[in-house]
């Protein structure tokens, strides 16, 4: 390997660029991830606990989405929410939150950008969109369980 082809020891390469995760680099993934998950999981509890599930299915009937929607968007805001606090399959986990978080825009869309508007704006569940995007890119960070069925090196 030519010596400007070298990689420096705890980097690795990546194609073009070269990377280093550091150790609080992983904790702030780490953070990240869990404080997506924590409130992933409070909202999907709020909806079951709080509003009840037949409560929350009227008001996704009231917004003009299907009643039984509400069911899977409260249990995948709780799984999911879990899944991103132990740090199980945080990609796949976050990933799969994408959809309920887009979903969210679209009630809030017409009540103008900050979430202080009326009705909420649209700018904290695009905020959200857009975290929960990133941590799928950057994975587990630090004290995640990771991914039991990817095949250890």
């Amino acid at each position: 390997m030519h010596s400007c082809n070298r990689v420096p020891q705890g980097q690795r390469h990546t194609g073009r660029l070269t990377m280093t995760q550091t150790a609080s680099t992983s904790q702030a993934i780490a953070l990240l991830r869990v404080t997506s998950g924590a409130l992933l999981l409070t909202h999907g509890l709020i909806k079951l606990l709080v509003f009840t599930p037949a409560g929350t299915a009227g008001f996704f009937e009231s917004i003009g989405f299907p009643g039984i929607l509400a069911y899977p968007v409260m249990a995948g805001e709780i799984g999911l929410g879990l899944a991103l606090i132990l740090g199980f399959m945080t990609r796949w986990a976050a990933l799969a939150a994408l959809p309920i978080m887009i979903g969210a825009i679209v009630p809030h869309a017409g009540n103008g950008f900050t979430f202080s508007n009326t009705g909420g704006g649209w700018e904290f569940p695009v905020f959200w969109t857009i975290v929960l995007a990133a941590q799928a890119i950057m994975g587990d960070g630090a004290n995640a369980i990771g991914n039991p069925l990817k095949q250890k090196a």
